[in-house]
Parts: structure tokens; sequence; C-alpha cells
């Protein structure tokens, strides 16, 4: 079954309330984010896989061949079996709304996902991605808001390569926000706070339940 393609930790709130995904960093699993999903989105269920690739150790998502040099074949594979996962998990769940949040290559993979199926999610979160390729785009019409954040010294993810991404969302009619900081690769809190604001008004509340005793 495809909902078992990746060892995965699930929450789940329900038919009818917000679904969002986790990608790790490398070197992550998939616990890294669940603490921060379920921060900035607690009435949410939570579906957080782990990388099926090994770096010298360290989880991935797909291979790479040097630093900011993806192995594109396999890039291609794990964005096929990405996608299927993630469609199988939102079929058993039936949300609401469907979430993402990344974060490094994390968001990479994430990033891969939306430019494939681009009607998958209706938001996701890319946390200091890097896309050193112009993206394919899916045949569906684009309807995923996206917000990158990222920082304007980062040695892996250097921002002209972030200002590149936001074109290419940009140009292919993607409602596109950027949240920057002044420092690197490390997660700071206005990045978290703008996460918090976009996933919210993503995925608004729900009405509360109903009690049904009588």
């Amino acid at each position: 079954m495809a909902t078992e393609t990746y060892a995965y930790h699930r929450k789940s709130a329900g038919p009818g309330r917000p679904l969002m995904f986790l990608f790790h960093g490398t070197g992550g699993n998939e616990e890294q984010l669940l603490h921060l999903g379920e921060e900035l989105l607690p009435e949410a269920g939570l579906v957080a896989p782990r990388g099926d690739v090994s770096e010298q150790g360290a989880a991935r998502f797909f291979r790479r061949t040097g630093e900011g040099v993806y192995d594109m074949d396999d890039l291609a594979r794990a964005t096929d079996k990405m996608t299927a996962f993630i469609r199988a998990h939102v079929e058993a769940e039936a949300p609401s709304h469907v979430l993402g949040l990344g974060y490094s290559n994390g968001a990479n993979i994430l990033a891969s996902v939306v430019f494939a199926a681009p009607a998958l999610f209706d938001a996701a979160v890319l946390m200091h991605p890097l896309i050193p390729f112009k993206p394919h785009w899916g045949e569906e019409t684009p309807r995923t808001r996206v917000l990158v954040t990222a920082g304007r010294r980062d040695p892996i993810c250097p921002a002209e390569l972030t200002n590149r991404l936001l074109s290419y969302l940009e140009s292919a009619g993607v409602p596109t926000q950027a949240e920057w900081h002044e420092g690197g690769h490390e997660i700071r809190p206005n990045e978290t706070a703008a996460a918090a604001r976009f996933l919210s008004l993503s995925a608004p509340q729900p009405e509360p339940r109903k009690d049904q005793s009588r």
C-alpha cells in the first residue's frame, strides 16, 4: 500500500480537519518537525515521513552527488514515490485542507512534489529550499499557495537561488510569499511566526464539533 512506502509518524485528526505533511532536513527523521507542526496548527492531523536514502547514515529524501548537485533521476523517483504516498494518506484521511511544511532537503522534496502535482496541496511552507534547476510543472492548474523562508547569508541555500525560485513560482501563477532573516541556514522565530500566519489563513479554524449527547 502506498501509505506504507515510508517509515512515518501519523497523528490523525479525523475527516474534515486539516492534514499537514512534515518533511525533515538531511540527517533528521520523522520526529524532527513534529513539535513545530503541532505548534503551528494544533488542530491539524500530521504525517511525517522519514527519508528513504542514507547519505553516510544521514536520512534524505533523494540522492545527491555533491553539495547542491542533485541526482535528477533519483529526484524523479523520489517525487513519484512521495506523491503517491501523499495521495494515499489524503484519500485515507479525507481532510478539509492539505498542507505541507519542509525544511532544507525536506523543503526540496516538497517543492518537487508541488511542481509535479501543483493542485495536490492547498498550501506549502518551504523553509530554506535549494532548487538549482528550472521546474517542470505538472499538467494541473497550480492552486498551491507557497511561503518560502530563507536566510540572506545562508551558505547552503544562496539568496540568489531563493530569489530565482520565487520568480519561478510567481511566473507559474503560484500565490507566493517570502520571509527572510539576516542569518544563515537556521530557522529563526520570524520564520515560524510567518508560517503560523500563513497556515492559519490557508486552513481557517474549523467550527467546533457539536456535542451530540443529549
